[in-house]
């Protein structure tokens, strides 16, 4: 899954999502000092640039507190 949503009328071109994408999908627009998704089909659904972003314009995928995606849920503690 990938970026399924962003709001350039919410961004403030605070370059957050440039910084924590680990996969460089993200770029920001010398004309007009906002974000862009530059190369969506690199997008791994990690989440960081909808977590990191102040405003809240990147909406990635609905499933992002999906059961057993973290590792410290209460069903693995048994397994550490």
């Amino acid at each position: 899954m990938t970026i399924q949503k962003f709001d350039q009328n919410k961004c403030t071109g605070c370059g957050a999502c440039v910084e924590y994408c680990t996969r460089d999908v993200w770029r920001m627009d010398p004309k007009t000092g906002k974000a862009y998704v530059a190369y969506k089909e690199d997008c791994q659904a990690c989440y960081t640039c909808e977590i990191n972003c102040p405003e809240s314009a990147i909406w990635v995928h609905p499933f992002r507190y999906a059961p057993k995606m973290w590792p410290c849920d209460t069903e693995y503690k048994d397994h550490f």
